[in-house]
């Protein structure tokens, strides 16, 4: 039986000043002044329809999480900012404990900006920093400096907030493994409560695809992984997904919905969104990408719905889990596909076979080997 998990909202801002050469995300670079009214009257328009159209505003599963990410959130004003967290609260309570969370750009943040945003309800942010390396800065399209970065993690530990967050990426164009490592001590010095730690990957339709910079090599690629995971956890880092370094307790909790297979709703543009009902259907839905289709008012906001079929639930099910480094409860399985564990018995048991995963009795924990070996792994639940 599927038992509906916990209810977080993603609310996508697609702008930004520009584009970065590696950014495969939604965003578009801004040609004149943010539409910032309409956009959070869409966005609470959005939310609406979503809310009535999967019966979710009667309140039984209040909001867990929202991560209002982009583009660049940091260019809506902190009193919009505001406004859309009121409309938001005003449709669907809010849990006690709710995590709130904003990406910044830190070439988009004055000084007293962050406290700004705390007083409006955001009690957490995400700063894009990246490197601290104003080289590789300029090499990534960024629009900030070193100090800039340095100056908006200050700002952010003085805000009060619950927790911030630094993304920090490595295998960087010509980074060598002393710099990379240098970019990782400057951010650890900065005590950022949770440390996003991923290494650039060249996506299509980016201009790093169609202009290749030189990256570092494979060997360099793992050193820079085992040295940095060392020093990481030396500062008191606990790894606890793929990319994600906390201090004990810290952990991004609306992250931890997305990988333990729980719902959101998306609304703002090209925004995905995962329902679960007790009927047993798994809804998703994709918003209009574009900024100017989303806020043209004879278009529907809604561009793609698809149900999740039985057959498709253990693959996307263990996709997302198995990028936890936490044990896998057997009982998530079932309340969250709504199916059996009997309709997973030959794959698990290859699994273990090939020494992937451990079952512990009321758990299934991926092993050193199954990290190394994910990809494999996850094929194994693909439908043939």
């Amino acid at each position: 039986m599927l038992v509906p998990p916990p209810l977080s909202l993603y609310v996508h801002i697609p702008w930004c000043v520009q584009k970065c050469p590696y950014c495969d995300f939604n965003s578009h670079a801004l040609k004149a002044e943010i539409p910032e009214l309409d956009y959070i009257d869409a966005l609470l328009e959005d939310l609406d329809i979503d809310l009535a159209k999967y019966q979710l505003e009667d309140g039984v599963r209040p909001l867990h999480s929202i991560f209002i990410g982009g583009g660049t959130p940091s260019l809506i004003s902190p009193p919009e900012i505001g406004r859309l967290l009121k409309g938001i609260e005003a449709r669907i309570p809010f849990s006690h404990d709710i995590e709130i969370t904003m990406e910044a750009n830190p070439g988009t943040v004055e000084a007293g900006r962050f406290v700004a945003y705390q007083e409006v309800g955001v009690n957490r942010i995400s700063i894009g920093v990246q490197s601290f390396q104003d080289e590789k800065l300029t090499r990534l399209g960024r629009i900030h400096g070193s100090d800039e970065a340095r100056k908006a993690a200050k700002l952010a530990t003085e805000a009060g907030l619950n927790s911030f967050n630094i993304d920090l990426m490595h295998g960087l164009p010509d980074q060598s493994i002393d710099d990379a490592m240098y970019d990782l001590k400057q951010a650890i010095a900065l005590n950022p409560p949770h440390l996003s730690w991923y290494q650039l990957t060249i996506e299509p339709n980016t201009m790093f695809y169609s202009k290749p910079p030189t990256l570092p090599n494979d060997d360099d690629l793992w050193d820079i992984f085992e040295q940095g995971h060392q020093i990481l956890a030396d500062a008191g880092y606990v790894q606890y997904e793929i990319s994600g370094y906390s201090k004990p307790g810290l952990q991004c909790r609306h992250n931890l919905n997305y990988w333990r297979f729980g719902d959101y709703l998306g609304i703002g543009c090209g925004a995905h969104g995962k329902v679960s009902f007790a009927n047993g259907n798994i809804t998703r839905t994709v918003k209009v990408k574009h900024p100017r289709g989303y806020l043209n008012p004879t278009k529907p906001y809604l561009d793609k719905e698809t149900q999740v079929d039985a057959v498709e639930r253990p693959f996307e099910f263990f996709m997302n889990r198995f990028r936890l480094l936490e044990a896998c409860p057997k009982q998530d399985y079932s309340d969250r596909t709504g199916l059996s564990l009997d309709t997973i018995d030959t794959n698990i048991q290859w699994a273990l076979e090939q020494k992937y995963l451990i079952d512990t009795g009321d758990t299934w924990q991926i092993t050193e080997h199954g990290k190394l070996f994910l990809n494999d792994l996850l094929a194994a639940f693909v439908e043939d």
